[in-house]
């Protein structure tokens, strides 16, 4: 299935998993998080609540509620600061590898993803749209996968880096 990148709102996608750039309490904050909060209403934090938070890479699953996306699965990005830059790009991979993996267990056949870690939390963007790319294309396949950049300067290095995903 195809992987194409578009410039938009991600809280405006009709797919059935949305991927949120949470920070660990998953209870809401900033960015592409706060806005997701915001679109689902106060079930999504209410739910939220109950997961125990989120470690760094790793990946969890709520509804979509007031989104027109069925779910929203919730991932921890790395501090670009924090970390090597390799323990960072192997954070980062987990994020996309362990969404796409719990969307898939949860009969999800079409997700769009924001550009995980490239907002506040400093991530390079041509180095995290790199990460976002490749690993989505290694492991959601079999999914109709979409990045979805708000951000006019992650969406300029995406049509001169990937022409050809341009949606």
């Amino acid at each position: 299935m195809p992987l194409a990148i578009y410039k938009g709102d991600i809280t405006e996608y009709d797919v059935d998993a949305i991927v949120n750039a949470a920070n660990p309490s998953l209870l809401g904050g900033g960015g592409v998080d706060g806005a997701i909060h915001r679109a689902a209403g106060p079930e999504l934090l209410k739910e939220c609540v109950t997961l125990g938070g989120c470690n760094i890479g790793e990946a969890k699953i709520t509804k979509g509620y007031n989104l027109k996306a069925r779910h929203v699965i919730h991932t921890v990005g790395p501090i670009y600061f924090y970390n090597s830059k390799e323990a960072n790009r192997i954070f980062l991979e987990s994020c996309y590898e362990n969404s796409i993996k719990l969307a898939m267990a949860n009969g999800c056949k079409s997700i769009a993803f924001p550009l995980i870690s490239a907002g506040i939390y400093g991530y390079p963007k041509d180095k995290a749209l790199e990460v976002a790319v490749r690993t989505i294309k290694k492991y959601g396949s079999e999914m109709d996968a979409a990045i979805v950049l708000l951000d006019s300067e992650a969406w300029s290095i995406a049509q001169e880096e990937y022409p050809d995903l341009i949606g």
